[in-house]
């Protein structure tokens, strides 16, 4: 069996988490995908899977050959397609990855106009926190707020993001509208079950950030459900500007202590492969760049 052959079976053994579902995929026998796994470790001698009662799962050397192993296939995958002119046309799935609550104010109608352009083209769309491991996660093009690390692959700005503290006009009209940080004490809030009971909000002070504990009359299970709460005034919210940006552009809720507002983040579009990547990559970070840059959701 030839090396390319050899990686296809490690990395689908991998995937799968189990012999048999890699024979299946692969349309071979299990005691072929047992041979293969067996010369590799004799070849490379060294132990790549973990036999266990629920499956296999890679050994530390077996997870960086897999994932080498991934990137080697994908990379003869890009080689076939470009040489039969297939990066050409933008075709197949594209797998986004965005931060909660991204999606259906700010993102959805990039997607749909995209789509439009597009026809040939299904989007898959994640949900996910911090950075994404593009290629462990099999994702293709991911949003991204906050400070990128070093090997986030390749970046396009699109503007910045800020936490802000924010209420419904019901509610400051009988509460009242806090002035400074220290106001928030005589005022209720709403938080997430996500966030612990010791959470902080922090403020930009004139020499050092401010630390507030507020304390909460209603606690959500979800961020959504949270900003939903706070629209219908049972107290103030802390959350990312683009979080609640349906409900401040419609008047639903208004923000306060602007002039204590933390330190914008930014957010950026991250993918691999630069301008090497397929069609559908570089279409969509083409294509939804410039709209991202445009919505009244990221600042520059």
């Amino acid at each position: 069996m030839s090396r390319y052959r050899e990686m296809q079976v490690f990395e689908a053994v991998v995937k799968s988490g189990s012999l048999a579902a890699a024979a299946r995929n692969l349309n071979l026998s299990p005691a072929t995908i047992t041979r293969t796994v067996a010369s590799l470790e004799a070849r490379l001698n060294n132990t790549l899977l973990i036999r266990g009662p629920r499956g296999v799962e890679p050994s530390p050397a077996g997870e960086r050959f897999a994932l080498d192993c991934r990137e080697i296939l994908e990379r003869i995958d890009h080689a076939e397609h470009s040489a039969a002119g297939l990066h050409a046309c933008p075709t197949g799935e594209l797998t986004v990855s965005l931060p909660l609550l991204m999606d259906p104010h700010v993102f959805t109608p990039i997607a749909t106009a995209y789509l439009a352009a597009f026809p040939d083209v299904s989007l898959v769309i994640r949900t996910s926190e911090g950075v994404p491991k593009l290629l462990e996660e099999g994702i293709d093009v991911a949003l991204v707020v906050g400070q990128l690390p070093d090997s986030s692959g390749f970046a396009m700005p699109v503007g910045m993001v800020r936490p802000i503290v924010c209420g419904s006009p019901g509610y400051l009209a009988t509460w009242g509208r806090p002035e400074t940080p220290d106001d928030l004490h005589a005022h209720r809030t709403v938080l997430t079950a996500s966030a612990s009971p010791e959470a902080e909000w922090r403020f930009r002070g004139e020499r050092a950030t401010r630390l507030m504990r507020p304390a909460p009359v209603l606690t959500c299970t979800t961020q959504r459900a949270a900003i939903r709460a706070a629209t219908l005034g049972l107290g103030l919210i802390r959350c990312m500007s683009y979080e609640a940006h349906h409900e401040l552009q419609s008047g639903l809720l208004e923000p306060v202590l602007d002039g204590f507002a933390n330190q914008s983040m930014p957010a950026h579009l991250i993918y691999r492969d630069g301008r090497r990547a397929e069609a559908r990559v570089r279409t969509f970070v083409d294509f939804a760049t410039p709209r991202l840059r445009a919505h009244p959701a990221f600042s520059r």
